[in-house]
């Protein structure tokens, strides 16, 4: 199959048309501001992540493992604040070649509208001393056989002059055609060189965006294989849990008798007899 590109498909039958031109450039602009989505989205995906850890840290001071959880997402964090900065200065580039080319290429229109007009207007004004021309010619020849040669002589200096204004008027008008003509080949040269730089864009556009999201993705995944092998140390040292043993473990460590207090001996009179000690 053919591969389509912007030079052979973004031209118009006017003359003075840009809506080919226009059409090529409201797509790099979406381009542009998805661009420009896609690195905020980065940075804020990072300030999360970076606030996440730090958040993390606060609750989790005396917990094991906390500071490798938490290291991990900055580092995260951190690797999405370099990519959206790679992306920023991928816009900012391709901004100034854009600027560049677009400079150019609005000067040229200006400059083919401005000779377009001109020439038209010379168009106008030949075709009316063609039909002056035209007049003193018919105008001489009616009065030829009534006239004077006074008056004859006038009409034919009228009609002389007429024809060099006509023929004054063709030559501009010829000449200004012929600079139309070399300005439309200039703007089509330099149509053709802002098509292919703007495709050479636009694909550098997509594959940036492709390989970055895809590597985002990938930092994503990993964090979530580092988060699941924090965990998994956390499950290994959760079946080496020995309830009884535990128990024991502090038994030893901290006990303080095995054996509860002796008996106490309280002195009370009883209302029958006299002075006797009971055993509690």
């Amino acid at each position: 199959m053919r591969e389509l590109h912007f030079k052979d498909y973004f031209w118009n039958g006017e003359l003075t048309s840009t809506g080919g031109y226009d059409c090529i450039i409201q797509h790099l602009n979406d381009g542009k501001r998805t661009c420009k989505e896609i690195e905020d989205f980065m940075k804020a995906r990072a300030s999360i992540e970076e606030k996440y850890a730090k958040e993390l840290l606060g609750l989790s001071k005396k917990v094991c493992g906390h500071n490798e959880m938490n290291l991990s997402h900055l580092q995260l964090a951190q690797t999405m604040r370099d990519e959206a900065k790679k992306l920023e200065d991928f816009r900012e580039r391709q901004k100034e070649t854009r600027k560049k080319v677009e400079q150019q290429m609005d000067a040229l229109h200006k400059q083919r509208a401005t000779q377009f007009k001109k020439t038209m207007e010379t168009k106008k004004t030949y075709e009316q001393k063609c039909r002056d021309k035209e007049e003193a010619e018919q105008n001489m020849n009616r009065n030829a056989s009534t006239s004077n040669v006074k008056q004859q002589e006038k009409l034919l200096t009228k009609t002389q002059q007429a024809k060099q204004n006509a023929e004054e008027a063709d030559r501009l008008y010829m000449h200004n055609v012929s600079v139309l003509g070399k300005t439309r080949e200039d703007w089509q040269k330099e149509h053709i060189k802002a098509c292919e730089v703007f495709e050479k864009q636009e694909v550098e556009r997509i594959n940036t965006l492709r390989n970055m999201v895809w590597t985002h993705l990938n930092q994503l995944s990993q964090q979530c294989v580092t988060s699941d092998e924090l965990h998994e140390e956390v499950r290994k040292s959760l079946e080496q849990c020995d309830i009884q043993e535990d128990i024991e473990h502090f038994v030893n460590l901290r006990r303080t008798g095995d054996k509860p207090p002796g008996t106490v001996l309280t002195l009370h009179r009883s209302p029958l007899t006299t002075d006797t000690y009971n055993t509690i």
